[in-house]
């Protein structure tokens, strides 16, 4: 009895920084469809042989330039419809940044800013979410 899948995993980076005022997200924003020059968290497909950190550490270091140590995963998230492209399941990782980290975008990144969390750009797939369920976590 077969059946067959056709299930993505992706791999987003929730990272923050923390200033003289405020706590900060890092977003990229968006190259291409979906949701072309909307903002996002950094992050993409998880290639075959990768383990989801190194993965979610690939993509960061692709769109922005960064490259953190280390990134804890927080959970998966699989609500059918999040991403207009098919069925994908992300895993969330989270981790920091030095408070005057700077960024530039590359891949398929347009561009790549720090935000304040309490002011935050409209945000492409169920980014929004996955950084509430972040930020809940971390309280």
């Amino acid at each position: 009895m077969g059946y067959n899948q056709d299930i993505s995993i992706t791999v987003d980076a929730v990272v923050f920084r923390k200033n003289d005022k405020d706590l900060e997200l890092l977003l990229i924003q968006r190259k291409n469809e979906p949701f072309k020059n909307k903002w996002a968290l950094p992050g993409g497909f998880l290639e075959v042989d990768e383990e989801l950190e190194t993965g979610a550490k690939r993509e960061l270091k692709e769109e922005t330039g960064l490259y953190i140590q280390r990134l804890t995963q927080l959970r998966a998230f699989g609500k059918l419809g999040r991403d207009p492209r098919g069925r994908t399941i992300s895993v969330a990782l989270y981790g920091y940044a030095e408070g005057d980290t700077n960024v530039k975008a590359s891949d398929d990144a347009k561009d790549a800013q720090w935000f304040p969390v309490s002011e935050l750009p409209e945000l492409a797939f169920d980014h929004v979410k996955i950084i509430e369920d972040v930020l809940k976590a971390l309280k």
